[in-house]
This record gives C-alpha cells, structure tokens and sequence, in this order.
C-alpha cells in the first residue's frame, strides 16, 4: 500500500505551527531544513515505489489479456486432423484431442508396418507416421515340398502338389494299389493262345453298388490282368471286384499324415474334408479358413457395440468405465477410461488407477509358448522410474507373466498353452514414480478368447 505524501507534509506544518502559536521555539533553520530533505527523500522513495507498482499491475494486466485470448485461439482449431483406418486394418479411438492416443490393429493375414499408437500433439500434430497393414506372404519360406507350387492366400497358403505327392505340403506320395496279375491259362487254352498271340480279350463282371465296381481285365497269352479305378483295389482273391479305399481311415495317424485339418468324409473313390461351424474350406480342399464375421457384416453386434472377430465365431463388447470409491472415469474413447482430476487434498483419490485400457485378442487352441502376446510402453514418461505387474486370477497367473523388454515397456508373455475353449483375462499394471513416490497407475485389460480349434 502507498503512503499518501500530501498527508506527511501537512501534519508536519501543523506541528510547526502548533508550536509558533503556543509560544515555544521552533526548530533552528538547520533543523528544518534537515526534516525537509527527509520529507523529500520520503517522497521520492514513496514516488518510485508508486511507479513500480504501476508497472507491475500494467504487466499483469498485460500478462491476464494474453492468457484469455489464448483458448479463444485454441477454441476454433483444438484437435489434431482425423487419421484414417489403414486398408485391411482397423483404428481403435476416435477422440482427436491433445494428449489422446489412436491404436491401430491388422486383418489377419496382415502384419502392421508403422507405429502401432499414435497421440495428438500440443502442435495439434499425430506423432509417429502413417501405419499400414501389409500381407503376409506365408510363401516366403518355401513351405511346400517334392516340387510342390506354394499358393499365398490372406492368413494361410496352399500347395498345389506335382503329380504322384499328396499332403497340406505335398509331403506324401500317392499310394498306388490298383494292378493285380491272375494266371488263368490251362494247356487247351494254351494251344489256342498261342496260335493268336496278339488277340486280347476284356471282359467285365457287373457287380452293383458305389463302393464296389468290376475290375477291368485283358488276358493276353493266357494270363489274365485285372485294373481298377483310381480309389479302388482289388477285393482279396476275386480280381473281378473292385472295393473302395477308405482314404481316411488310411490316412489318419499322424498329424503329417493327416488328409484333413479337421474331418475327413470317405467318398466312392475318394474322400472329402469338412470344417467346423465358422470356417470355410481353403482352394485345396484339406484346410479351413476362419469366416470374418465381423468384416463381412454376419453378426447381430449393436451400434454401441464392438465387433470382435474370433477363431470360428465372433464376440460382441462394449467397454464400461469402472466405478471406484474415491473417484470418477470417464470414457474417452470407445477403448479408454481416464480418471477425472483429484482434489489437491484428496490422498485415496490420486491412489486410485489414473486410467484404463481395453483390448481384445483371438487365439487358437494350445498357442505354444513362450511368446509376447501384448506390449505396454510409456511415451512420455514423466517420473524417474516404471514398474510393470500382471494383476488378475489364478488362472491369469498360471498362463502368463509380465517382463521388461526394454527401460519404457512391459510385455505380457504366454508361458503355458491354453486349452479352449476359454476366455482368458489378464491386466498389466504399469506404475510411475519419482523418488519412490508414485505419480500415476495405468491399468491394460487384455481379453483373450481362446477357439476350441488348433486352427
């Protein structure tokens, strides 16, 4: 607060002349003279203290007009530019605000080439580049043997075998059983043979039934050769009947050996593969494709709904933000839950998760293991230090761990096969720290749906 100089000036003159009227002596020359130096020194102290807090209250004034007009800027342009799904991919999160992240996920068949995550920028920019989902080329390693012509399809190949293979990967050679030698010569018949060496005779007994056919035979010299069709043999000592080979039960030890992926028909003559509920069956006829449900638009999933295409089936989720004593989430995007932000004095608030992240995965029955299944990584780490846990049940704890890759992620390893069917959660804990102190807990809920299958 400033002192008013006017009033130091006047209560000194009352003073002075309080004294001259009342008969005492006032102060010598030199004396007043002093006291009017002060007063003067006074003054202009109180003058520079007054202009320095003029500039002070100019420059704060100042300071108030520049950060009001700042969300008025912000305002009319605050979020980044719209980021599209790639081609034979999907985006998860649609919120395009600062700070917000968009994850981005492949068809499968498809491997991600880019970042996986990418965030909006205070320069209203996305960080990283533009992700793309690549085909997959099973064909690389030659997987086809004996000559065999590889055929690349979306999350499977096939082998076009050369003439005498069989197998998924031409590994088997086709049996052959079909040529058998009868002597039915006898001296009468000798004689007259061998007066007509060349004269051939075919004949053909008619037997009925699709599992059983005649045998074809030619006698040349007196000796007697009985053929059958591809598919068939001759029946034990009557060359003159052909039975059907039962393919499938032939062929069916042995995973190398195995005709079909899943079940094999037995056909006169032949054999044919069928596939589970959800699955087509692939160009060569032995393998099974999982059907895209949820790509080709065959679910009953609801608008506020997610479509989760699984091995032979589809899942239907939505994400519901926790509900937590101490503290209040709010969805951000369709796959995120972030906490609102805790009073200053409110301990058992800032204890609380700070956010939650949903994700959804399909697995074949029996996935050997070890392998990653699911990284969690910090990208603007803002603590000296990050630790990585797996929370969940018992059966979480049986199949998976949580392992540092690296000083910034975590990575959820599978450790022991899962038979399913089985729908498996597992959530990994990531927590910041300064000097032992912790900043913020950030939760991944990974659910896994596990197929019945092994393909």
């Amino acid at each position: 607060m400033l002192v008013s100089p006017v009033l130091v000036v006047f209560t000194f003159v009352c003073s002075c002349t309080f004294q001259a009227t009342s008969g005492q002596d006032c102060r010598s020359r030199q004396d007043l003279q002093g006291s009017l130096k002060q007063i003067q020194n006074l003054l202009s102290a109180h003058e520079a203290a007054y202009l320095q807090s003029l500039r002070n209250l100019k420059k704060k004034i100042n300071l108030l007009q520049s950060s009001a007009a700042k969300p008025t800027t912000k305002a009319i342009n605050s979020t980044c530019p719209k980021l599209d799904a790639p081609i034979n991919g999907r985006k998860l999160g649609r919120s395009q605000c600062v700070s917000h992240e968009v994850h981005f996920l492949c068809d499968p068949g498809y491997e991600l080439v880019g970042p996986e995550t990418r965030i909006c920028q205070e320069g209203l920019t996305w960080s990283g580049q533009q992700a793309k989902c690549r085909d997959i080329n099973e064909c690389a390693s030659s997987p086809c043997q004996n000559s065999g012509t590889c055929v690349d399809e979306v999350d499977q190949f096939s082998c076009v075998c050369a003439k005498g293979w069989t197998g998924e990967t031409c590994q088997n050679p086709v049996p052959t059983f079909f040529t058998s030698t009868t002597n039915t010569s006898s001296p009468s018949t000798a004689s007259s043979s061998s007066s007509s060496a060349a004269a051939a005779a075919t004949s053909t007994a008619a037997t009925p039934g699709a599992f059983v056919r005649p045998s074809r035979c030619s006698t040349v010299q007196g000796t007697t050769h009985c053929t059958c069709e591809p598919g068939y043999t001759i029946s034990g000592r009557d060359s003159s009947v052909c039975t059907d080979v039962d393919e499938c039960e032939l062929f069916h030890n042995g995973q190398a050996a195995k005709l079909c992926l899943h079940a094999c028909v037995n056909t006169a003559g032949g054999y044919r593969c069928t596939c589970p509920a959800g699955y087509n069956t692939t160009r060569d006829g032995r393998s099974c494709k999982d059907i895209d449900e949820c790509a080709a638009r065959q679910n009953n999933c609801t608008k506020d709904q997610m479509c989760i295409n699984t091995y032979g089936s589809f899942q239907c989720v939505s994400v519901t933000c926790p509900k937590i004593p101490n503290a209040a989430y709010v969805k951000t995007s369709p796959m995120r839950c972030e906490r609102n932000p805790c009073p200053v004095d409110n301990k058992a608030c800032s204890q609380t998760p700070t956010s939650f992240s949903y994700h959804y995965m399909s697995m074949v029955s029996n996935l050997s293991a070890p392998r990653v299944m699911f990284r969690v990584s910090a990208l603007r780490p803002m603590g000296d230090t990050l630790r990585f846990s797996l929370l969940g049940g018992k059966l979480a704890r049986r199949h998976f761990t949580v392992q540092r890759s690296d000083r910034l992620t975590g990575q959820l390893m599978l450790v022991s096969p899962i038979q399913g069917p089985a729908t498996v959660e597992a959530e990994v804990e990531m927590s910041e720290l300064e000097r032992r102190v912790q900043l913020g807990r950030y939760i991944t809920k990974i659910t896994m749906f596990v197929s019945q299958y092994e393909f």
